[in-house]
């Protein structure tokens, strides 16, 4: 396991980050305490030391068991958690949201349930459409100054937004924001058309998850497409263009001999245009074993191109109109090498 400086920090974190959401059955599937343990111990023997959790995965179980496994080493780990989600059915107004009194009532909780008295990285995990810029940045660079938060972060939400959170905390010397989670993968990526462009501009890290699309990129549904049933195609994302992405991944698992999980986290892990530290989650140390060692070997830059043209997708405007415009550059566009691209 190699490491990485996490966006625009100091921080060094693994090439891989280990997703926690499984950890624990609260919600009816996920893995056991002894399981979470295995995994937990296969990412850390393996070099990992970057974890993600979240206050609300698992009802609080997942921290629980990070606190239990981290007690004996926690300042070896880079421990990251997030807050503005709640419960379906939580009638508390306040109960979740950016504002600064869940994120307060949040850090406690997650804090308590980690055994920890800091967070190395603490996210805003969805945007509330709700809460205004300036009392997220300031709520947020108060716990870096209280040292119960070492870097702020973004998850899920709009670029427009963290490129405004970022301008305004440069501006009032708060606390900017390093990284950015997303789901990203050979079957969903919107991300490119504004996030990863605006991460790589202010130097942010991109945290992608759900780099497998719910096992669709493993292959293990590619038994069930026949014509002649009446397969949800359109849940399991499986139209005609996914087919050929999918089927193309298997191609080049046959030609590398490796599993397609690992030719699909690879092709994200070899993005160019941003930093990336893909999230893996599994339900067993098998799983995630199988995921980790993508990290033993590359794609070629052909296998590369192969997927990137096969998975495509229209970048829409202004991206389209604007690159390359021959009324913008004349005839010495192809003459101009461009290093900001």
């Amino acid at each position: 396991m190699r490491y990485k400086l996490l966006g625009h920090s100091g921080l060094r974190v693994s090439e891989f980050c280990l997703g926690t959401m499984t950890f624990g059955e609260t919600w009816g599937w996920g893995a056991s305490k002894a399981e979470s343990k295995k995994m937990f111990d296969l990412f850390a023997n393996a070099g990992g030391n970057f974890i993600d959790t979240s206050v609300n995965y698992t009802d609080g179980t997942a921290e629980e068991f990070l606190g239990d496994l981290l007690k004996t080493n926690r300042d070896h780990f880079v421990v990251a958690s997030k807050y503005t989600l709640t419960k379906p059915d939580n009638t508390d107004p306040n109960g979740g949201g950016n504002s600064r009194k869940n994120m307060m009532k949040s850090v406690e909780k997650s804090l308590k349930r980690l055994k920890t008295d800091f967070l190395d990285i603490y996210y805003l995990h969805m945007w509330d459409y709700m809460t205004p810029v300036e009392e997220v940045l300031r709520g947020l660079d108060d716990l870096v100054r209280q040292g119960k938060v070492n870097y702020v972060a973004f998850s899920d939400s709009p670029a427009y937004i963290v490129a405004e959170a970022n301008t305004r905390a440069e501006l009032m010397g708060w606390s900017r924001f390093i990284g950015m989670q997303v789901p990203y993968s050979l079957l969903d990526r919107a991300v490119e058309r504004s996030i990863i462009p605006m991460a790589a501009h202010w130097d942010m890290a991109v945290l992608p998850w759900g780099l497998l699309e719910a096992g669709i990129l493993t292959g293990k549904f590619l038994k069930k497409i026949k014509d002649s049933t009446r397969i949800d195609q359109k849940k399991l994302k499986l139209r005609e263009k996914s087919q050929n992405i999918v089927k193309e991944v298997q191609s080049v698992a046959q030609e590398t001999g490796k599993p397609m999980s690992q030719v699909a986290i690879n092709w994200v892990r070899q993005n160019p245009v941003a930093q990336m530290i893909p999230i893996l989650g599994a339900r067993s140390a098998k799983q995630l074993k199988d995921n980790l060692d993508a990290i033993d070997w590359k794609l070629t830059e052909e296998q590369y191109q192969r997927l990137d043209t096969v998975s495509q997708i229209d970048l829409g405007f202004p991206q389209d109109m604007l690159n390359g415009n021959r009324y913008i550059f004349g005839a010495t566009f192809d003459k101009i090498d461009n290093h900001r691209k």
